[in-house]
Protein backbone atom coordinates (compact mmCIF):
# COMPACT_ATOMS: atom_id res chain seq x y z
CA UNK A 1 0.00 0.00 0.00
CA UNK A 2 1.53 3.31 -1.04
CA UNK A 3 1.97 6.23 1.28
CA UNK A 4 -0.59 8.57 -0.43
CA UNK A 5 -3.33 6.20 0.73
CA UNK A 6 -2.59 7.40 4.24
CA UNK A 7 -1.38 10.99 3.77
CA UNK A 8 -3.33 12.64 0.92
CA UNK A 9 -1.75 16.08 1.43
CA UNK A 10 1.49 17.95 1.70
CA UNK A 11 1.98 20.91 4.02
CA UNK A 12 1.95 24.26 2.28
CA UNK A 13 5.43 25.83 1.89
CA UNK A 14 6.39 28.49 4.37
CA UNK A 15 6.70 32.05 3.16
CA UNK A 16 8.98 34.86 4.24
CA UNK A 17 9.52 38.49 3.40
CA UNK A 18 11.62 37.48 0.43
CA UNK A 19 9.16 34.94 -0.92
CA UNK A 20 9.07 31.16 -0.51
CA UNK A 21 11.85 29.57 1.49
CA UNK A 22 14.33 27.30 -0.16
CA UNK A 23 13.64 23.58 0.20
CA UNK A 24 16.25 23.03 2.93
CA UNK A 25 13.87 21.51 5.48
CA UNK A 26 14.07 24.58 7.76
CA UNK A 27 10.33 24.63 8.38
CA UNK A 28 9.49 22.37 11.36
CA UNK A 29 6.09 21.60 9.80
CA UNK A 30 7.80 20.34 6.65
CA UNK A 31 10.37 18.41 8.68
CA UNK A 32 7.64 16.66 10.62
CA UNK A 33 5.74 15.82 7.43
CA UNK A 34 8.81 14.13 5.95
CA UNK A 35 9.50 12.31 9.20
CA UNK A 36 5.89 11.14 9.40
CA UNK A 37 6.02 9.89 5.81
CA UNK A 38 9.16 7.86 6.52
CA UNK A 39 7.82 6.41 9.77
CA UNK A 40 4.43 5.41 8.41
CA UNK A 41 6.04 3.79 5.35
CA UNK A 42 8.32 1.78 7.64
CA UNK A 43 5.39 0.63 9.79
CA UNK A 44 3.41 -0.36 6.68
CA UNK A 45 6.32 -2.51 5.54
CA UNK A 46 6.48 -4.12 8.99
CA UNK A 47 2.75 -4.92 8.80
CA UNK A 48 3.17 -6.44 5.32
CA UNK A 49 6.01 -8.63 6.58
CA UNK A 50 3.91 -10.17 9.39
CA UNK A 51 2.48 -12.75 6.98
CA UNK A 52 5.98 -14.14 6.36
CA UNK A 53 6.75 -14.57 10.05
CA UNK A 54 6.33 -17.84 11.87
CA UNK A 55 3.54 -18.12 14.43
CA UNK A 56 5.71 -20.60 16.35
CA UNK A 57 8.07 -19.37 19.04
CA UNK A 58 6.45 -15.95 19.31
CA UNK A 59 8.14 -14.47 16.21
CA UNK A 60 4.90 -13.12 14.72
CA UNK A 61 3.65 -11.84 18.06
CA UNK A 62 6.93 -9.99 18.57
CA UNK A 63 6.45 -8.43 15.16
CA UNK A 64 2.91 -7.35 16.06
CA UNK A 65 4.12 -5.86 19.34
CA UNK A 66 6.80 -3.92 17.46
CA UNK A 67 4.19 -2.49 15.08
CA UNK A 68 1.91 -1.50 17.97
CA UNK A 69 4.79 0.24 19.71
CA UNK A 70 5.62 2.10 16.50
CA UNK A 71 2.02 3.27 16.08
CA UNK A 72 1.88 4.39 19.70
CA UNK A 73 5.18 6.26 19.36
CA UNK A 74 4.02 7.98 16.16
CA UNK A 75 0.75 8.98 17.82
CA UNK A 76 2.69 10.54 20.70
CA UNK A 77 4.88 12.46 18.25
CA UNK A 78 1.78 13.90 16.58
CA UNK A 79 0.54 15.03 20.00
CA UNK A 80 3.93 16.69 20.68
CA UNK A 81 3.80 18.55 17.35
CA UNK A 82 0.78 20.66 18.30
CA UNK A 83 2.98 23.77 18.70
CA UNK A 84 3.85 23.99 15.00
CA UNK A 85 1.39 21.73 13.14
CA UNK A 86 -1.99 23.33 12.26
CA UNK A 87 -5.13 21.71 13.61
CA UNK A 88 -6.24 20.61 10.12
CA UNK A 89 -2.95 18.78 9.55
CA UNK A 90 -3.24 17.30 13.06
CA UNK A 91 -6.58 15.75 12.10
CA UNK A 92 -5.11 14.38 8.87
CA UNK A 93 -2.19 12.82 10.72
CA UNK A 94 -4.64 11.28 13.21
CA UNK A 95 -6.71 9.84 10.35
CA UNK A 96 -3.55 8.35 8.87
CA UNK A 97 -2.67 6.67 12.16
CA UNK A 98 -6.23 5.36 12.42
CA UNK A 99 -5.99 3.92 8.90
CA UNK A 100 -2.67 2.32 9.81
CA UNK A 101 -4.26 0.72 12.90
CA UNK A 102 -7.11 -0.61 10.76
CA UNK A 103 -4.58 -2.09 8.33
CA UNK A 104 -2.89 -3.89 11.24
CA UNK A 105 -6.25 -5.17 12.50
CA UNK A 106 -7.16 -6.42 9.03
CA UNK A 107 -3.82 -8.20 8.69
CA UNK A 108 -3.88 -9.83 12.12
CA UNK A 109 -7.52 -10.80 11.63
CA UNK A 110 -6.42 -13.08 8.80
CA UNK A 111 -4.11 -14.91 11.20
CA UNK A 112 -6.97 -15.85 13.56
CA UNK A 113 -7.55 -19.62 13.76
CA UNK A 114 -10.78 -20.98 12.36
CA UNK A 115 -13.48 -21.60 14.91
CA UNK A 116 -13.79 -25.03 16.47
CA UNK A 117 -17.56 -24.94 15.96
CA UNK A 118 -18.49 -26.84 12.80
CA UNK A 119 -21.69 -28.27 11.35
CA UNK A 120 -22.00 -31.47 9.37
CA UNK A 121 -24.01 -31.35 6.16
CA UNK A 122 -27.38 -33.04 6.32
CA UNK A 123 -27.48 -36.31 4.37
CA UNK A 124 -30.41 -36.98 2.04
CA UNK A 125 -29.63 -40.67 1.83
CA UNK A 126 -30.61 -43.57 4.02
CA UNK A 127 -27.70 -42.95 6.34
CA UNK A 128 -29.81 -40.32 8.07
CA UNK A 129 -28.75 -37.04 9.64
CA UNK A 130 -25.16 -36.62 10.73
CA UNK A 131 -24.80 -35.31 14.32
CA UNK A 132 -23.55 -31.75 14.78
CA UNK A 133 -20.32 -31.06 16.60
CA UNK A 134 -20.95 -30.12 20.24
CA UNK A 135 -19.67 -26.64 21.17
CA UNK A 136 -17.07 -26.49 23.92
CA UNK A 137 -19.08 -25.25 26.90
CA UNK A 138 -15.93 -23.78 28.45
CA UNK A 139 -16.21 -21.01 25.86
CA UNK A 140 -19.53 -20.00 27.44
CA UNK A 141 -18.07 -19.36 30.90
CA UNK A 142 -20.28 -16.57 32.28
CA UNK A 143 -17.74 -15.02 34.66
CA UNK A 144 -14.70 -12.93 33.83
CA UNK A 145 -11.43 -13.61 35.58
CA UNK A 146 -12.08 -10.60 37.79
CA UNK A 147 -15.43 -11.95 38.94
CA UNK A 148 -17.54 -9.67 36.73
CA UNK A 149 -20.38 -11.10 34.68
CA UNK A 150 -19.83 -11.29 30.94
CA UNK A 151 -22.57 -13.72 29.94
CA UNK A 152 -23.72 -11.71 26.95
CA UNK A 153 -20.22 -11.54 25.48
CA UNK A 154 -19.70 -15.30 25.82
CA UNK A 155 -23.06 -16.22 24.33
CA UNK A 156 -22.57 -13.76 21.48
CA UNK A 157 -19.16 -15.28 20.73
CA UNK A 158 -20.77 -18.72 20.33
CA UNK A 159 -23.50 -17.41 18.01
CA UNK A 160 -20.98 -15.51 15.86
CA UNK A 161 -18.70 -18.55 15.61
CA UNK A 162 -21.58 -20.77 14.51
CA UNK A 163 -22.73 -18.20 11.97
CA UNK A 164 -19.26 -17.89 10.43
CA UNK A 165 -18.99 -21.64 9.92
CA UNK A 166 -22.55 -21.90 8.59
CA UNK A 167 -21.96 -19.35 5.80
CA UNK A 168 -18.29 -20.10 5.28
CA UNK A 169 -17.14 -16.49 5.78
CA UNK A 170 -13.73 -15.35 6.93
CA UNK A 171 -13.16 -14.72 10.64
CA UNK A 172 -14.11 -11.24 11.78
CA UNK A 173 -11.45 -8.79 12.86
CA UNK A 174 -10.45 -8.93 16.48
CA UNK A 175 -11.57 -5.38 17.25
CA UNK A 176 -14.87 -5.47 15.38
CA UNK A 177 -16.85 -4.98 18.57
CA UNK A 178 -17.50 -1.32 19.31
CA UNK A 179 -17.27 -1.05 23.09
CA UNK A 180 -17.53 2.74 23.05
CA UNK A 181 -20.83 2.54 21.19
CA UNK A 182 -22.15 0.02 23.72
CA UNK A 183 -21.29 2.44 26.51
CA UNK A 184 -23.26 5.16 24.73
CA UNK A 185 -26.28 2.88 24.36
CA UNK A 186 -26.25 2.16 28.09
CA UNK A 187 -25.97 5.83 28.98
CA UNK A 188 -29.41 6.00 30.62
CA UNK A 189 -28.58 3.19 33.06
CA UNK A 190 -27.31 3.80 36.58
CA UNK A 191 -24.37 2.07 38.18
CA UNK A 192 -20.82 1.17 37.22
CA UNK A 193 -20.17 -0.06 33.68
CA UNK A 194 -17.44 -2.64 33.08
CA UNK A 195 -16.78 -3.00 29.34
CA UNK A 196 -14.54 -6.03 28.88
CA UNK A 197 -12.50 -4.80 25.87
CA UNK A 198 -11.61 -8.48 25.62
CA UNK A 199 -11.45 -8.47 21.80
CA UNK A 200 -9.87 -5.02 21.36
CA UNK A 201 -6.22 -4.11 20.85
CA UNK A 202 -6.50 -0.67 22.39
CA UNK A 203 -8.84 1.25 24.66
CA UNK A 204 -10.68 4.25 23.22
CA UNK A 205 -13.51 5.90 25.16
CA UNK A 206 -15.02 9.14 23.88
CA UNK A 207 -17.99 11.51 23.91
CA UNK A 208 -19.76 10.53 27.13
CA UNK A 209 -21.43 12.46 29.92
CA UNK A 210 -22.22 11.25 33.43
CA UNK A 211 -20.85 7.68 33.12
CA UNK A 212 -18.98 5.65 35.74
CA UNK A 213 -16.64 3.23 33.99
CA UNK A 214 -14.29 0.67 35.58
CA UNK A 215 -12.23 -1.55 33.31
CA UNK A 216 -11.98 -5.21 34.44
CA UNK A 217 -8.88 -7.38 34.11
CA UNK A 218 -10.06 -8.66 30.71
CA UNK A 219 -9.06 -5.27 29.28
CA UNK A 220 -5.38 -6.00 30.00
CA UNK A 221 -4.95 -7.38 26.47
CA UNK A 222 -6.07 -4.01 25.01
CA UNK A 223 -3.45 -1.77 26.61
CA UNK A 224 -1.24 -1.20 23.54
CA UNK A 225 -2.53 2.37 23.76
CA UNK A 226 -5.24 4.30 25.59
CA UNK A 227 -7.35 7.27 24.59
CA UNK A 228 -10.01 9.17 26.56
CA UNK A 229 -11.63 12.06 24.69
CA UNK A 230 -14.52 14.49 25.23
CA UNK A 231 -15.70 13.27 28.64
CA UNK A 232 -17.83 15.42 30.96
CA UNK A 233 -18.85 14.56 34.55
CA UNK A 234 -17.45 11.05 34.18
CA UNK A 235 -15.45 8.67 36.35
CA UNK A 236 -13.08 6.33 34.50
CA UNK A 237 -10.91 3.86 36.45
CA UNK A 238 -8.35 1.88 34.43
CA UNK A 239 -6.29 0.68 37.39
CA UNK A 240 -6.99 -3.08 37.25
CA UNK A 241 -5.89 -3.93 33.68
CA UNK A 242 -2.81 -1.66 33.76
CA UNK A 243 -1.55 -2.76 37.18
CA UNK A 244 -1.40 -6.50 36.42
CA UNK A 245 1.69 -6.50 34.20
CA UNK A 246 0.11 -4.79 31.18
CA UNK A 247 0.58 -1.00 31.44
CA UNK A 248 -0.40 1.28 28.58
CA UNK A 249 2.37 1.83 26.05
CA UNK A 250 1.09 5.39 25.73
CA UNK A 251 -1.95 7.35 26.91
CA UNK A 252 -3.77 10.42 25.59
CA UNK A 253 -6.43 12.36 27.51
CA UNK A 254 -8.17 15.18 25.66
CA UNK A 255 -11.04 17.53 26.52
CA UNK A 256 -11.84 16.16 29.98
CA UNK A 257 -14.30 18.28 31.98
CA UNK A 258 -15.43 17.95 35.62
CA UNK A 259 -14.31 14.33 35.77
CA UNK A 260 -12.15 11.87 37.69
CA UNK A 261 -9.69 9.87 35.59
CA UNK A 262 -7.73 7.10 37.35
CA UNK A 263 -5.49 6.24 34.43
CA UNK A 264 -3.43 3.49 36.03
CA UNK A 265 0.10 2.70 34.83
CA UNK A 266 1.68 3.98 31.61
CA UNK A 267 5.01 2.54 30.48
CA UNK A 268 5.61 5.47 28.11
CA UNK A 269 4.32 9.03 27.82
CA UNK A 270 0.98 10.35 29.02
CA UNK A 271 -0.35 13.38 27.12
CA UNK A 272 -3.12 15.44 28.71
CA UNK A 273 -4.68 18.19 26.59
CA UNK A 274 -7.59 20.51 27.30
CA UNK A 275 -8.49 19.12 30.73
CA UNK A 276 -10.42 21.41 33.09
CA UNK A 277 -11.95 21.25 36.58
CA UNK A 278 -10.91 17.61 36.98
CA UNK A 279 -8.80 15.15 38.96
CA UNK A 280 -6.29 12.87 37.22
CA UNK A 281 -4.40 9.97 38.83
CA UNK A 282 -1.59 8.45 36.76
CA UNK A 283 1.78 6.70 37.03
CA UNK A 284 3.86 7.25 33.89
CA UNK A 285 7.41 7.53 32.60
CA UNK A 286 6.64 10.99 31.21
CA UNK A 287 3.69 13.37 31.66
CA UNK A 288 3.07 16.34 29.39
CA UNK A 289 0.08 18.67 29.76
CA UNK A 290 -1.18 21.27 27.28
CA UNK A 291 -3.96 23.87 27.61
CA UNK A 292 -5.19 22.57 30.97
CA UNK A 293 -6.85 24.63 33.69
CA UNK A 294 -7.70 23.95 37.30
CA UNK A 295 -6.70 20.27 37.41
CA UNK A 296 -5.49 18.28 40.43
CA UNK A 297 -2.84 15.72 39.44
CA UNK A 298 -2.01 12.77 41.71
CA UNK A 299 1.17 11.59 40.11
CA UNK A 300 4.07 9.17 39.97
CA UNK A 301 6.45 10.30 37.23
CA UNK A 302 9.92 9.00 36.38
CA UNK A 303 10.86 12.35 34.80
CA UNK A 304 10.00 16.00 35.30
CA UNK A 305 6.30 16.61 34.51
CA UNK A 306 5.86 19.24 31.80
CA UNK A 307 3.11 21.85 31.51
CA UNK A 308 2.50 24.25 28.62
CA UNK A 309 -0.18 26.95 28.43
CA UNK A 310 -1.66 25.66 31.70
CA UNK A 311 -2.93 27.49 34.76
CA UNK A 312 -4.15 26.73 38.29
CA UNK A 313 -2.58 23.26 38.31
CA UNK A 314 -2.06 21.44 41.63
CA UNK A 315 0.18 18.38 42.04
CA UNK A 316 0.28 15.64 44.67
CA UNK A 317 1.96 12.23 44.95
CA UNK A 318 0.08 9.07 44.03
CA UNK A 319 -2.47 8.11 46.72
CA UNK A 320 -1.35 5.30 49.03
CA UNK A 321 -4.32 3.18 47.96
CA UNK A 322 -2.83 2.69 44.49
CA UNK A 323 0.29 0.63 43.83
CA UNK A 324 3.41 2.69 43.24
CA UNK A 325 5.88 1.73 40.50
CA UNK A 326 9.56 1.32 41.43
CA UNK A 327 11.95 4.20 40.93
CA UNK A 328 12.18 7.85 41.94
CA UNK A 329 8.97 9.87 41.87
CA UNK A 330 9.54 13.38 40.48
CA UNK A 331 5.92 14.46 40.84
CA UNK A 332 6.85 17.87 42.30
CA UNK A 333 9.66 18.73 39.83
CA UNK A 334 7.34 20.42 37.35
CA UNK A 335 8.75 22.25 34.32
CA UNK A 336 6.60 25.05 32.90
CA UNK A 337 7.80 25.46 29.31
CA UNK A 338 5.97 28.79 28.93
CA UNK A 339 7.45 30.35 32.09
CA UNK A 340 10.99 31.48 31.32
CA UNK A 341 11.60 33.77 34.29
CA UNK A 342 13.93 32.88 37.15
CA UNK A 343 11.05 33.07 39.65
CA UNK A 344 8.73 30.14 40.32
CA UNK A 345 5.90 29.60 37.86
CA UNK A 346 2.53 30.88 39.11
CA UNK A 347 0.73 28.29 36.97
CA UNK A 348 1.16 25.35 39.34
CA UNK A 349 1.43 24.55 43.03
CA UNK A 350 1.67 21.60 45.37
CA UNK A 351 -1.78 20.48 46.46
CA UNK A 352 -2.03 21.03 50.21
CA UNK A 353 -2.56 18.03 52.49
CA UNK A 354 -5.99 19.26 53.61
CA UNK A 355 -7.13 19.63 49.99
CA UNK A 356 -6.18 16.08 49.00
CA UNK A 357 -8.76 13.33 48.71
CA UNK A 358 -8.53 11.05 51.75
CA UNK A 359 -7.68 7.34 51.52
CA UNK A 360 -11.14 6.19 52.60
CA UNK A 361 -12.74 7.95 49.63
CA UNK A 362 -10.29 6.36 47.18
CA UNK A 363 -10.96 2.93 48.64
CA UNK A 364 -14.69 2.99 49.28
CA UNK A 365 -16.27 5.67 47.11
CA UNK A 366 -14.43 5.80 43.80
CA UNK A 367 -15.35 2.17 43.06
CA UNK A 368 -19.04 3.04 43.46
CA UNK A 369 -21.61 2.91 46.23
CA UNK A 370 -25.16 1.61 46.23
CA UNK A 371 -27.61 4.44 45.69
CA UNK A 372 -24.96 6.94 44.57
CA UNK A 373 -24.97 8.34 41.06
CA UNK A 374 -21.84 9.45 39.24
CA UNK A 375 -22.60 13.06 40.14
CA UNK A 376 -23.01 12.08 43.80
CA UNK A 377 -19.52 10.53 43.82
CA UNK A 378 -18.04 13.56 42.05
CA UNK A 379 -19.56 15.73 44.79
CA UNK A 380 -17.92 13.52 47.44
CA UNK A 381 -14.65 14.09 45.62
CA UNK A 382 -15.27 17.87 45.65
CA UNK A 383 -15.23 17.98 41.86
CA UNK A 384 -18.89 18.99 41.70
CA UNK A 385 -21.38 20.77 43.92
CA UNK A 386 -25.13 20.92 43.49
CA UNK A 387 -24.62 24.37 42.01
CA UNK A 388 -21.97 23.26 39.50
CA UNK A 389 -18.20 22.63 39.44
CA UNK A 390 -16.75 22.72 42.94
CA UNK A 391 -13.32 23.50 41.53
CA UNK A 392 -14.64 26.82 40.27
CA UNK A 393 -14.92 28.06 43.85
CA UNK A 394 -11.43 26.75 44.62
CA UNK A 395 -9.71 28.59 41.77
CA UNK A 396 -9.23 31.80 43.73
CA UNK A 397 -7.73 29.82 46.62
CA UNK A 398 -5.26 28.01 44.39
CA UNK A 399 -4.37 31.24 42.58
CA UNK A 400 -3.76 33.15 45.83
CA UNK A 401 -1.62 30.30 47.18
CA UNK A 402 0.58 30.19 44.07
CA UNK A 403 0.93 33.99 44.05
CA UNK A 404 2.03 33.91 47.70
CA UNK A 405 4.51 31.13 46.99
CA UNK A 406 5.82 33.02 43.98
CA UNK A 407 6.42 36.12 46.09
CA UNK A 408 8.39 34.08 48.65
CA UNK A 409 10.55 32.61 45.89
CA UNK A 410 9.38 29.01 45.58
CA UNK A 411 6.60 26.50 45.32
Amino acid sequence: MSIPNFIPFAPSPSSSAGGLTSPQMTDPKEKFFRHFQAEITLIQDEIDSLATMSAIGGERQNGIDKVLAGISRLSSEVMDATDFVPSYDQRTYSQAIKALTEKLNTTTGKFAPKSRFQFKARSTGSAGVQPQATPDLRQQRPWGSDGSQDTQDAAQAVVEAETRDAVGSLPSFSDSKNYNEELAQSGSERGVRKPSFSTAKNIAISEHTGLHIMLPSTASRATSSGSLTDLTRCIVDMTIPTSTGAPFAGLALKNIRQSLIVAGHVAGPAHITGAEDSVVVVAARQVRMHDCKNVHIYLHCASHPIIEDCSQMAFAPLPKYYSTPPGTNQWDQVDDFKWLKDTASPNWSILSEESRIVDDVWQNTVCGKVGMSTDDILRDLNILTKAGPAFASARETITSETEAQSQTGGI
